[in-house]
């Protein structure tokens, strides 16, 4: 099989499997994530640096991962979404999709669509509402977990904080995966 195809086949594996577990479970009300009361997200765009995560098999090869948000003509968000194989020196992947608000009472719960077919979750229940410099991004199902950076790299106590945060809404910290970043 040609590199190409295997890429190709890469990004459709990780469609499918987001999007099957998105849609897995129905999560009670009083068991979904409490998201953030207030969302810019005029603020929100830029890049980020995912320096923690669960391990999922879309992701697990990856390092140095990174996501960049950019506002649409149409008002929704461009997402790229990439990160380097196996090490700080590999080959850069990269996914693209469409990410937007279904719902203006509830800031935080925002959906992503890849492809233009297969729509997730993203639900950001931790933010430095502050300077927008880190988030703290999971699902309902608790399944998925993203700390999120506006720098390669974060302090002791942020990281602290963002494990608080995450605990408090029912994640297990023994899964996270801090992401090795390139310095700048």
């Amino acid at each position: 099989m040609k590199p190409s195809k295997k890429a190709g086949l890469f990004v459709i594996a990780l469609v499918v499997m987001i999007t099957l577990a998105g849609c897995a479970t129905t999560v009670p009300e009083a068991e979904k994530l409490k998201t953030v009361d207030s969302l810019d997200l005029n603020r929100y765009l830029g890049s980020w640096y995912e320096v923690g995560r669960y391990q999922h098999p879309f992701e697990k090869n990856l390092v140095g991962a990174k996501a960049e948000y950019t506002l649409r003509d149409d008002g929704r968000i461009q997402v790229v979404n990439s990160g380097l194989k196996k090490t700080l020196d590999g080959k850069l992947t990269s996914v693209k999709a469409v990410a937007w608000r279904p719902n203006e009472s509830a800031q935080g719960r925002l959906k992503v669509k890849f492809f233009g077919l297969f729509t997730s979750d993203y639900l950001v229940f931790g933010l430095d509402q502050e300077t927008y410099q880190w988030a703290v991004v999971g699902n309902d199902s608790r399944e998925f977990l993203w700390f999120l950076s506006r720098t390669p790299t974060i302090s002791d106590e942020v990281l602290q904080t963002m494990k608080a945060i995450a605990i408090e809404q029912g994640y297990a910290m023994e899964k996270l995966f801090l992401v090795p970043q390139k310095l700048r």
